[in-house]
């Protein structure tokens, strides 16, 4: 879905020199490794129902479509995943509060029914930058999450104070109502902040979230994943400040395995919360064997083609919608049949499950 990066050692200098600003309350290197030991090697993908377009309409009420979620989430467990990421967003708490974290709710009693934890994230700087609660728009064709939105997007830089304000009410409630929930292995506080051309224009609410989410000081540890060398200063802080390291690599192994050796340096266990396209051999059979291998959680982007579109690659959409010939991200149709078997067989060993 997003852009690859590796880990330059500027960031390791310059998150020494940030330590001072780390929000109170980051966890100290016994806790997180503590959290490692109990939960083991975290597998899995970034999960959006096929029948979803995008956040919005994953968890509205007249779309939020648990019939789907129960089929997917048991073809994950049938993989040997035990850990989704799913995205949250705050228009849909706004326009029903209670409604939207029953709906949490009945989402993580599904998960948790197959043995499945759940990353749940908040904020998020890819893609359209405007949305609205309703009906949700239908897929473009042959264009990569053409319906996909930021949250908060643009709103936030036209009235932020009262943005803010909003934020921080929807961010406290949803965390104190699942602050101690076992269903919840993590909290990832801002996917890919800076994404969009934003750059540092995304440090006010980074840190905001940061510091309200620690204002709950919810059992789960907090994390926010790095992802592009060049925005130094946020990198920094976001390690500095998060309780177990996340990170975003689509390159090749080798590549892959530089950006681990340098976020093995900060001592705290490591989930890769987004890897494997496959044009960019990323893949399978070459970056799970390593992500495992490195004692490293596997969350790819991806499950089951549908609505999201991303089978086609970021930026060659295809017109005509036909099915590539090489999907990008994905693993099923939506009958249940693989993209290709073999990647099944692989999971599947490197999991433990029966195949």
């Amino acid at each position: 879905m997003k852009r690859s990066f590796l880990l330059a050692l500027m960031v390791v200098t310059a998150v020494l020199q940030l330590r001072s600003q780390a929000t109170n309350g980051v966890w100290s290197l016994e806790k997180a490794r503590a959290w490692q030991d109990k939960y083991g090697w975290l597998r899995g993908c970034n999960f959006q129902p096929s029948s979803a377009i995008n956040q919005l309409e994953m968890w509205q009420a007249e779309t939020f479509d648990t019939a789907t979620i129960r089929r997917e989430l048991g073809w994950a467990a049938g993989l040997g995943f035990n850990c989704m990421r799913v995205f949250l967003h705050h228009a849909a708490w706004t326009a029903d509060t209670e409604g939207f974290k029953k709906r949490l709710d009945t989402y993580l009693k599904i998960a948790d029914g197959q043995g499945i934890k759940t990353i749940f994230v908040f904020f998020d700087d890819c893609w359209n930058p405007e949305y609205a609660v309703g009906k949700q728009p239908e897929p473009k064709l042959g264009v990569h999450n053409s319906g996909w939105v930021r949250d908060p997007g643009e709103v936030i830089h036209r009235d932020s104070a009262a943005v803010f304000a909003v934020l921080e009410r929807y961010v406290t409630d949803v965390l104190t109502a699942f602050r101690s929930d076992r269903r919840v292995v993590l909290w990832d506080v801002y996917n890919e902040p800076g994404n969009s051309g934003y750059n540092l224009r995304s440090m006010p609410l980074l840190r905001r979230v940061f510091a309200w989410s620690r204002a709950v000081n919810p059992a789960q540890p907090l994390t926010c994943g790095v992802w592009n060398k060049a925005l130094v200063a946020l990198n920094a802080f976001q390690l500095a400040n998060s309780d177990i390291i996340t990170y975003h690599n689509y390159d090749k192994p080798t590549d892959h395995q530089t950006a681990i050796d340098s976020l093995k340096t900060f001592g705290r266990p490591l989930v890769c919360t987004e890897y494997m396209a496959r044009r960019n051999n990323s893949l399978f059979e070459n970056i799970m064997p390593l992500l495992k291998n490195n004692g490293v959680g596997a969350i790819n982007w991806g499950f089951v083609s549908g609505k999201t579109n991303t089978i086609f690659a970021w930026d060659t959409p295809l017109p005509d919608g036909k099915e590539p010939p090489l999907w990008f991200h994905d693993i099923y149709r939506r009958d249940g049949t693989p993209f290709r078997e073999a990647e099944i067989k692989t999971i599947k060993t490197l999991t433990g499950k029966q195949f």
